[in-house]
């Protein structure tokens, strides 16, 4: 994010909600997380392995699916077939999960997931692309856009953490003014939702720090 960028959002900010404008000015700066490597397959398996899960879980099991995979001399996504369903599901998965993760494998093999055909693609052609894949779902199609081809305009109306702290932000429930007050962000929207995610992760922050600070 640049330096011109922040001012926009401050000053966006500013005239949205007074919470807002702090959240956003105390936080200042932040950047796109690049997680391009080791490619989209890889990516889009381990959002869906992730989903309604929270972090440590997701996280966990995922541990497990790369150690199957690695024990059985294979890779991401290549692993990721019927034969091995089973080792799958011993690894924490739903059989819905493993369909998932079998149709982006096909999918790849395909050419479907070709990151130079998707990169040329606005957000909603290329969600239009993704949504086709069985198991992938607009939610999946929106942490694709922002986290693996850095879209910057991404609004992600399907998560709901984003979405409930922007309101409480903003102070209203109401999906029409939410809406609306986003777009007042627009073309850098999936800064925004960036900026929820690290504001609603700050106070989980702050106990770390105090938990580590050593006394005097």
């Amino acid at each position: 994010m640049t330096a011109k960028v922040h001012r926009h959002f401050v000053k966006t900010a500013r005239g949205v909600s007074s919470p807002l404008h702090a959240a956003i000015r105390d936080i200042g700066r932040i950047r796109m997380p690049d997680r391009r490597r080791p490619g989209l397959a890889y990516f889009l398996s381990r959002v869906v392995v992730g989903q309604q899960l929270s972090t440590a879980a997701a996280r966990s099991i995922w541990t497990r699916v790369e150690a199957a995979v690695k024990a059985n001399g294979s890779t991401v996504p290549e692993f990721f077939r019927g034969t091995n369903a089973r080792l799958l599901r011993r690894c924490g998965l739903s059989k819905n999960k493993v369909r998932a993760l079998i149709a982006i494998r096909e999918a790849h093999e395909t050419g479907a997931l070709s990151m130079r055909r998707l990169q040329r693609m606005d957000h909603a052609e290329r969600s239009e692309h993704l949504v086709a894949i069985w198991g992938i779902g607009q939610w999946t199609a929106d942490m694709t856009s922002i986290f693996f081809f850095n879209d910057p305009d991404v609004w992600p109306e399907g998560d709901l953490a984003v979405q409930k702290t922007f309101r409480a932000l903003c102070g209203t429930r109401s999906r029409t003014k939410v809406l609306k007050m986003a777009r007042s962000f627009a073309p850098y929207r999936s800064y925004l939702a960036l900026y929820m995610w690290r504001h609603l992760d700050a106070p989980s922050e702050a106990a770390k720090k105090r938990a580590t600070k050593q006394p005097v």
